[in-house]
């Protein structure tokens, strides 16, 4: 069954046209400015806003475990060696201060979702887009999913870290009109600092994809102090020209800061450290280069 964190309609940043976006819940990289932290852990995770608590109790009351505590400086405060995640708190919580991020779902659901969405779809080009986390950690609920889709005429992407074995790629392959496809760091050091695992599968799939009759987009977050140096650039420029066939498109996405409130809701902290958003200046020389090295780049896409 697909585990899942969400399941967004009316996406337009997750391929082309008006799309219904598929999160799978689970990551085997651990990208230090991901924006969606609650995707990393491959288990239900609670995450709670003090903000939005209004200090009513009926979390704590309905606890089967007696986990929570209503504390005066902050809120509700969970003992998770007691916690066994069952989601009651967040069934009574009136504010939706307290959510559950992460559950299986039946491929019906899946489908019931997506299939509302096909008029939409259709007057606008768009699809289905299955992201993460990483969705290709989960063939055997992703492959169904993107059959039936076919069956139905439905555009399908999938968005991806590229980092999982080359034979789950070469088996999504047939099923996939699109790939979204990260990369993030071409030296196998830097990109282990900062992502938490070095980038040999993630290269050799960009291969195999590239080698096929296949479109694919690359997606490339651009973080000060990680990735904006010449150094890199240059070299992604020359690995993307290298390949086969050519990206459709090299969409530069500027880093910010806005997930660290989803950080502080999972009780952790964001560590910002040697990082930055970029100077508009070295976005536009970033997309400089690779436009006039025959790559068709696009700020934000």
């Amino acid at each position: 069954m697909p585990f899942l964190f969400d399941i967004k309609r009316y996406s337009i940043n997750d391929g082309p046209g008006v799309r219904v976006t598929v999160f799978f819940k689970g990551c085997p990289l651990s990208c230090r400015w991901c924006h969606n932290p609650e995707s990393i852990s491959f288990k239900t995770e609670k995450l709670y806003n003090k903000s939005k608590c209004i200090e009513c109790g009926s979390c704590v009351a309905v606890c089967p475990e007696n986990a929570l505590t209503l504390t005066k400086t902050d809120g509700v405060v969970t003992d998770f060696e007691k916690c066994i995640l069952c989601g009651k708190c967040a069934e009574v919580c009136p504010t939706k201060a307290i959510e559950m991020s992460g559950r299986n779902y039946s491929e019906e659901e899946v489908m019931t979702a997506v299939l509302k969405e096909t008029n939409m779809m259709d007057a606008s080009g768009g699809g289905v887009t299955f992201s993460g986390g990483e969705p290709l950690m989960y063939p055997e609920a992703l492959k169904p999913l993107l059959i039936r889709c076919g069956e139905e005429g439905i555009h399908r992407a999938v968005d991806t870290s590229g980092s999982v074995k080359s034979s789950v790629v070469e088996d999504i392959l047939p099923y996939t009109d699109l790939f979204l496809y990260d990369l993030k760091v071409m030296d196998p050091q830097i990109h282990r600092k900062w992502i938490g695992a070095d980038n040999m599968l993630i290269l050799k799939n960009l291969r195999l994809i590239s080698d096929h009759d296949k479109e694919y987009h690359i997606r490339i977050p651009l973080v000060e102090g990680v990735n904006t140096d010449d150094k890199n650039i240059i070299n992604t420029i020359s690995f993307l020209n290298g390949l086969r066939r050519k990206p459709t498109v090299v969409g530069l996405l500027p880093y910010h800061n806005i997930a660290s409130k989803k950080y502080e809701k999972l009780g952790r902290s964001y560590n910002e450290e040697g990082m930055a958003e970029p100077s508009k200046e070295s976005v536009s020389r970033i997309h400089t280069l690779f436009t006039e090295n025959g790559l068709n780049a696009m700020v934000g896409g």
